[in-house]
């Protein structure tokens, strides 16, 4: 987020605006009934929630949400890792391919090893360092804000907030940033393109519905009755962070206008802020939030794409193994996902905005129109909730190796597509099964 802000500007805020309404819609809409259906269909992923909630007696819906899970995720897991090479890169001056590699292994290590528990517990400590680090570094590079006077740049000269967005604004103006939430349309187009910029940044919030790595911990809560605690928690982390995120990428404009051009560079800009402007040891704190932030999101995509394969892929295979084998194929699984993502990471010219949009997206598209109507849909089948995951992941795909989201995100294509599609599907194959029906009604009185 730091770096799209300081290359394009202040209208891609709209992108933390909709995230910010999404984490709200997904803990007040999905968290509660997905807590009580998984206890109660005794599912521990989404996939096999999915097969369970339905009574799907093909596997193909538990199948199909293996193979979208193996494919979206390792693209997110090489985001990361992108993000360790850069930061490993820039800071200790070690090449990028080796500074992949040596973050593939840290994580690989940690997630084997201390499995769900392990997780959990680090990215709670991972979270705390990420929330100081957002929070403090953009008042910090806001007293060192660098002011052009007569063509000469001045360091290190304290401004009130006012002038530092000045300066901001004015560098904004001098290097074609948009300083404004309007984005910027080309001469002559339409004002319509504007509003639909806006919509295309927003629908990013729709992702959250059908983040496997995300939902998982709506089912480990360990009561319905601590929902309204947590939903508090995760608004003021998502509020706080992402404006502090915004931030950082404005008052690096100033800072670094005409040293950072590039896309790559410009994800930096966020280490290079620390870098020289903190004390060292405060520094090396902050700096190892960014690392925190990077574990933090691939080890719960590990855990639960291994978790998905594993128990969605193999035991449809292999129906009589045992909890200690299941344990060590997990394991391989996640091998194999980190050994892929660590290949696709090596090539520096990728940006991580670009992997995340696309892992994001494709999750969006395929999962969150079924989640949503596993939940709210009592006459929703397997046939419709197959059909809705096949077109939205289909329909996300083309959009996207269409170019087609040059003009619209494809998540919000794909996810229409999968609504569509299993709205349909309700119409042609609606629930019959009185189990089911009896289910559905059971959770609905339960919430």
């Amino acid at each position: 987020v730091p770096g799209v802000v300081y290359m394009l500007g202040v209208h891609q805020s709209w992108v933390i605006i909709g995230l910010a309404i999404g984490t709200y819609l997904n803990w007040k809409l999905v968290a509660p009934r997905l807590r009580v259906y998984t206890e109660m269909t005794k599912a521990m992923t989404l996939a096999t929630f999915f097969g369970r909630r339905f009574r799907d007696p093909s596997g193909l819906l538990q199948f199909f949400s293996a193979l979208i899970t193996l494919g979206f995720f390792t693209i997110y897991a090489a985001s990361g890792l992108v993000g360790a090479g850069k930061l490993f890169e820039s800071l200790f001056g070690i090449g990028y391919q080796t500074a992949v590699i040596a973050g593939c292994v840290v994580l690989l290590l940690y997630t084997v090893l201390g499995g769900y528990m392990a997780v959990c517990w680090t990215d709670f400590i991972q979270g705390t360092l990420m929330f100081f680090a957002l929070f403090v570094v953009p008042f910090v590079a806001f007293s060192h804000i660098n002011f052009a006077i007569d063509g000469q740049q001045t360091l290190n000269v304290s401004k009130s907030i006012y002038e530092a967005f000045s300066s901001i604004g004015e560098t904004c103006a001098q290097q074609g940033i948009s300083f404004s939430l309007v984005p910027p349309v080309a001469d002559g187009a339409p004002a319509i393109m504007a509003v639909l910029a806006i919509i295309s940044m927003a629908v990013w919030g729709l992702g959250y519905f059908g983040q496997p790595h995300i939902l998982v911990r709506f089912m480990s809560i360990k009561s319905v009755k601590s929902l309204p605690h947590t939903t508090r928690i995760a608004m003021i982390w998502v509020t706080i962070s992402m404006v502090a995120a915004v931030l950082i990428g404005l008052v690096a404009i100033p800072i670094y206008s005409g040293k950072v051009t590039s896309a790559q560079e410009a994800e930096k800009v966020f280490i290079y802020l620390i870098r020289d402007f903190c004390n060292p040891w405060i520094g090396g704190l902050f700096l190892s939030a960014i690392l925190a932030a990077i574990m933090s999101t691939i080890d719960s995509q590990l855990l639960s794409a291994g978790s998905t394969l594993t128990a969605d892929f193999y035991k449809l295979i292999r129906k009589q193994s045992t909890i200690k084998e299941e344990m060590h194929v997990s394991r391989i699984f996640v091998l194999i996902i980190c050994i892929v993502a660590c290949l696709l990471a090596l090539n520096p010219s990728k940006t991580i905005f670009a992997l995340v949009t696309f892992a994001w997206g494709g999750f969006g598209a395929a999962f969150g129109p079924v989640v949503l109507m596993s939940l709210y849909s009592r006459r929703a089948s397997w046939q419709s909730a197959l059909c809705g995951m096949i077109c939205g992941t289909v329909v996300m795909l083309l959009w996207y190796f269409f170019k087609w989201n040059s003009f619209m995100y494809e998540i919000l294509p794909g996810f229409l597509a999968g609504l569509l599609a299993i709205a349909i599907g309700n119409v042609i194959w609606p629930q019959r099964n009185q189990e089911i029906l009896q289910e559905f009604d059971s959770v609905k009185r339960i919430i």
